[in-house]
C-alpha cells in the first residue's frame, strides 16, 4: 500500500520530509543575492544575504561551479529559485547543498543534484536530502519523472539512488563531468522501498557493487 506523503510545495522556503530517516533535516532556499555571492566565492556576503551560517565548503570548486550555473539561471528565470539548489541544514549547521536543476520540463521531468560537506558525510544526510527531494517531486502536480545522473565511478551515489527506486535508463556525456549514467523514477506511482521487487533490487545492487560481473 502506498504511503500518504505530506510534503511542502516547491515554493516553500524550507523543504522537509516525514520519513524517519530525514527528520530534522531541512533543504532551505537561498535568496538570489546569496546564490550570486557564492558563485563569486564570497561566503561572507552570502552569509549576510541569507542570514545562515554558510560554510566555506559551499564556495569550494565543485559547489562554486553549481552556484555559477544557478546564478546565471536565476538572472533569466527568477521563478526557478523555488526549485533549484538549496542548502542542507541539520539543526543550526549547514551540511551541504541539494535541490533540482530547475522547474519541471515539458515532459514533467526534474533532475536532482546534491553534495554533502566532507566533514558531515557518512551520517545519512545525502539519503535524507534525496528522500526530501523525492517527497517534493511526488507532491508537485507538474512532476512526472525524477532523474539523477551519476558518474560510473561513484558507487556510493549509485547504490543510494538504486535503494530508492530509481532505475537505469541510459547514459549521457557531460562536457565537464564526462560520462554519466541516467537513473529515473516515475514519481506518480509513489514507489516506496518496500514495494520494490526484492530480486530486481538485489541484482541492481550487485551490479553497482561489481559492475564487471
Amino acid at each position: 500500500m502506498a504511503m500518504t506523503l505530506h510534503s511542502p510545495a516547491p515554493a516553500a522556503p524550507s523543504w522537509t520530509s516525514t520519513d524517519p530517516r530525514a527528520l530534522d533535516v531541512h533543504l532551505v532556499r537561498l535568496p538570489a543575492a546569496a546564490v550570486d555571492a557564492l558563485a563569486a566565492g564570497d561566503v561572507d556576503t552570502a552569509r549576510s544575504a541569507s542570514g545562515l551560517p554558510l560554510s566555506d565548503f559551499l564556495a569550494a570548486d565543485t559547489c562554486r561551479r553549481v552556484w555559477t550555473i544557478r546564478s546565471d539561471q536565476l538572472a533569466t528565470t527568477p521563478a526557478d529559485n523555488d526549485w533549484v539548489t538549496r542548502v542542507v541544514m541539520v539543526g543550526g549547521d549547514v551540511v551541504g547543498r541539494a535541490g533540482f536543476h530547475g522547474a519541471p520540463d515539458d515532459a514533467g521531468m526534474v533532475e536532482v543534484g546534491y553534495e554533502i560537506d566532507p566533514a558531515y558525510r557518512r551520517q545519512g544526510y545525502a539519503r535524507a536530502a534525496l528522500l526530501i527531494l523525492l517527497d517534493v517531486a511526488r507532491a508537485a502536480p507538474g512532476v512526472r519523472t525524477l532523474r539523477a545522473t551519476v558518474s560510473p565511478d561513484n558507487a556510493a551515489s549509485r547504490m543510494l539512488i538504486l535503494q530508492h527506486g530509481l532505475l537505469e535508463t541510459g547514459e549521457q556525456w557531460d562536457e565537464e563531468d564526462g560520462l554519466e549514467i541516467i537513473f529515473e523514477i516515475d514519481v506518480r506511482d509513489e514507489v516506496l522501498d518496500d514495494q520494490l521487487d526484492d530480486r530486481a533490487l538485489r541484482t541492481a545492487l550487485r551490479t553497482a557493487e561489481h559492475p564487471s560481473q
